[in-house]
């Protein structure tokens, strides 16, 4: 357990301070009189009260486990936890704003409004068990990690925002015990927030723990090598079952056996697979209606659409009829045009269930062939994660190459951060989610995922945002795959991708890695704080990119400038100097210097990680982009507001 006190008085003299802690204690003693029953009355036993005027009046909020049922059970739990910090040393504990976290409920009060805040960002439990996990590291952590990520996404869409689980490692290992829950009145976005920004904050050390429990006012995870909680785990792991050992006594005998099948098994496999797809296309053109990701020349053999199906069966991967997304486009009409890309349109569709999708009709003539075609089929249906769009179905048929994703209908990230307009619509914790998001699932593609990948198009147009403005990156048909021992110095002979993102040694030499997309995420990081394109055609100051600008900015000390002027009455400024710190690394000149995705989601979850001094960074005044050199003086600067900050750097 943990009690965390602020002393509210501190300003006082000791007879003004010793009657406000009368008041203040009083009303903290009536809200200890009410809350109990006002909680186990709840059905989600969950309950909040405000008592008293200021400057005495108390916030407070109480939440029982969401596997305690019992109504008396949740009423003596809050109760117990009210007179524990009644009866703690130093006497008049209770007269100061506290937060009383224990195994089955929690307690929080205070002077302060805390039940506005859904996440103040301030941490206010954090345990972690002495030992750290054996046996095979790396499998175990990535299952702990993979069951933490499960339990906060079931925990955000279930109705009580709770939810358990439990991962059997396969190994010696013992089961890990996992539970996520956040307030039931937050929403399904804001609670799977919460959740993923304390997980943002743990860090590798603490990862490789055999147990951890961390907690904001809202929302709090944890998780253990023993079941801490009552009932069945709502969410079950595992690996897949090894295969039963064939007894010794029958290894030579079948071992003869084997040869009959291991020659006709894959001969009639073939067969049938032929006949198999013969007549069905047969059908579809008495039908009128082709259906054949493999009908394409050139498809590498006949069982790929097989293969596709079958690798999509765990995503709702679905191959779709030409004529059904006609029907759901109105024919692709102007009216549901979303948007128009390098490779084609995208066009919003309704299936007959009122489900709906976006439709990605690829150009003939555009420079997505067949090849990035089949490749981002093949890509997308195995990636799986909150911050990645949702590939759910394709279909080819003759010329038509056509893809189809989850719709999401805030559009894409440049559509908000470069209109004047729409960037009204942003906050701060809006962007700092946005910048952490992508943050998240570049590192999914770099590190967590079953395929390494590299995106080499990570830009604004690429990250679309959900209806809780959470981003998913998109557009995987430039992405390539790398293995752990291929990480770096992979060399392309055709550099495709997008100035003012491309990393300058991808640029000039074709050679890409990890550091490349870690170069356009910094690029990016400095468009959404700015608001302002690194390759547009505004002149920066005596620079005509906005990366240089950037640097002289940073070296004179005024970072500040760089900041969308609407935003800096809402921020925190060593924060912002932070971040603007963070992008700096990741677009430096050299691959070697920039940070690994890793290393960013550390620093961008820590407020007290020491970050590197960085460098000059790439195209420091050089024009980005194949633009003419603009004629016009306007700066590129949109903040009119001067601002000194002593913090070292």
């Amino acid at each position: 357990m943990a009690i965390i006190l602020l002393l509210l008085l501190s300003s006082l003299t000791p007879f003004q301070a010793a009657a406000q802690f009368a008041v203040f204690c009083d009303n903290v003693k009536a809200v200890a009189a009410t809350l109990p029953n006002k909680t186990s009355s709840s059905p989600v036993h969950f309950a909040t009260a405000i008592v008293g005027q200021a400057p005495d009046v108390v916030y407070a909020l109480a939440l029982c486990r969401g596997d305690i049922l019992d109504d008396s059970t949740s009423a003596n739990c809050i109760a117990n936890k009210f007179e524990i910090i009644s009866n703690a040393t130093p006497p008049g504990v209770q007269c100061y704003g506290a937060g009383f976290y224990y195994a089955d409920c929690t307690i929080v009060y205070n002077a302060t409004d805390i039940l506005g805040e859904i996440d103040d960002g301030v941490l206010r439990l954090e345990r972690w068990n002495v030992k750290n996990v054996t046996g095979d590291v790396p499998l175990i952590a990535g299952l702990i990690h993979d069951l933490l990520l499960g339990t906060v996404e079931k925990a955000s869409a279930a109705p009580r925002r709770f939810a358990t689980g439990v991962v059997d490692s396969g190994t010696n290992f013992p089961k890990v015990y996992s539970l996520a829950q956040c307030t039931p009145d937050l929403s399904a976005g804001d609670c799977l927030a919460c959740l993923r920004r304390l997980l943002g904050m743990v860090n590798s050390t603490m990862a490789l723990r055999m147990g951890g429990q961390m907690s904001f006012i809202r929302c709090n995870f944890r998780y253990d090598a023993s079941q801490f909680y009552q009932g069945q785990p709502m969410l079950i792991l595992g690996p897949p079952s090894p295969l039963p050992p064939i007894p010794s006594e029958h290894k030579r005998r079948m071992s003869k056996l084997w040869a009959i099948p291991i020659v006709l098994v894959p001969l009639a496999a073939v067969a049938f697979l032929c006949v198999f797809l013969y007549s069905r296309r047969l059908k579809k053109q008495r039908k009128g209606k082709v259906l054949r990701l493999q009908g394409s020349r050139r498809f590498e053999d006949s069982a790929r659409e097989e293969q596709l199906v079958w690798q999509g069966k765990n995503s709702d991967f679905s191959v779709f009829d030409f004529e059904q997304l006609l029907e759901a486009t109105n024919n692709f009409s102007e009216e549901n045009k979303l948007g128009q890309g390098g490779f084609g349109a995208v066009y919003k569709g309704k299936l007959p269930d009122g489900l709906d999708i976006a439709v990605k009709r690829l150009a003939s003539h555009s420079g997505q062939g067949f090849t990035e075609f089949k490749n981002e089929v093949q890509l997308i249906a195995k990636l799986q994660h909150s911050n990645l769009v949702r590939l759910m179905g394709c279909c080819s048929q003759e010329e038509e190459k056509i893809l189809v994703y989850e719709y999401l209908p805030n559009k894409s990230l440049d559509f908000f951060i470069f209109d004047e307009k729409t960037r009204a619509l942003l906050d701060w914790s809006n962007i700092i989610a946005i910048i952490e998001g992508i943050s998240h699932g570049l590192l999914y593609l770099h590190k967590h995922s079953r395929l390494r990948v590299i995106h080499r198009d990570l830009k604004p147009s690429n990250i679309l945002l959900d209806n809780e403005m959470n981003p998913k990156i998109s557009d995987f048909g430039l992405a390539k795959i790398f293995t752990s021992n291929n990480n770096e110095g992979n060399i392309t002979r055709r550099v495709v991708g997008t100035y003012g993102y491309m990393a300058p040694e991808y640029a000039s030499e074709g050679i890409f890695s990890i550091k490349s997309d870690v170069f356009s995420f910094g690029v990016i990081m400095f468009e959404i704080l700015s608001g302002i394109r690194n390759s547009g055609s505004k002149q920066c100051g005596d620079f005509i990119n906005l990366l240089g600008y950037a640097w002289q900015l940073w070296e004179e000390g005024r970072w500040a400038d760089i900041v969308d002027a609407t935003l800096l009455p809402k921020i925190n400024l060593v924060k912002m100097m932070r971040y603007i710190n963070i992008a700096l690394l990741c677009v430096q000149e050299n691959a070697e210097d920039r940070p690994t995705m890793t290393d960013v989601k550390s620093m961008l979850s820590s407020d007290t990680m020491i970050l590197v001094e960085p460098m000059q960074p790439a195209y420091f005044n050089v024009r980005v982009g194949n633009e003419e050199p603009s004629t016009t003086t306007e700066s590129c600067s949109i903040n009119d507001m001067t601002i000194s900050v002593v913090v070292g750097r």
